[in-house]
């Protein structure tokens, strides 16, 4: 199945019938909380099968994932995968090695987070996400709000560095 930039995967509260293993591409993840705001929280790239929460046992969606960019999925039906989860003990395996390598990516997001000054934090981001976007822009990608979400700071110090040279 194919997204276009903007297209929803899935949406926050969804009783995810389906996962999906992301071929290309990339989608952010978003949550609305009670009082309106709205918060980026997860990004998903190739190789990953979403959503994590879902991947042992079925449970609404945390968020709502939307695509970055021109992004290919495998469609799974949820019966399908828990049925093979069942009968198979090898999927077991392949389910601990999927959410280990989201743990290190969120590792290595937190330790760029804590990494020095926010100019540092975004040429981290920066280059993380040059790995999937097949050269594309920062600022196509992810708004100035998103982005100080992902490095820690408010949207106005995103618009300062972005503006500052090199």
């Amino acid at each position: 199945m194919i997204l276009h930039k903007g297209e929803v995967l899935f949406r926050q509260g969804d009783a995810c019938q389906n996962l999906f293993q992301v071929k290309s591409g990339l989608f952010k993840v978003t949550r609305l909380h009670e009082n309106g705001n709205i918060v980026l929280f997860n990004l998903l790239y190739p190789g990953e099968t979403v959503p994590h929460h879902s991947l042992i046992s079925p449970k609404e969606a945390h968020g709502t994932a939307v695509a970055m960019m021109k992004s290919e999925v495998e469609l799974i039906p949820a019966a399908e995968w828990y049925r093979e989860l069942r009968e198979d003990p090898d999927k077991v395996m392949e389910i601990a090695l999927l959410l280990q390598e989201k743990v290190r990516f969120m590792q290595t997001r937190l330790d760029h987070l804590t990494v020095g000054t926010p100019g540092e934090r975004l040429a981290l981001l920066s280059r993380w996400l040059l790995e999937y976007s097949h050269g594309a822009e920062l600022t196509d990608l992810l708004t100035q709000e998103e982005i100080g979400q992902l490095i820690g700071v408010r949207r106005e110090t995103v618009n300062r560095l972005l503006r500052s040279p090199g």
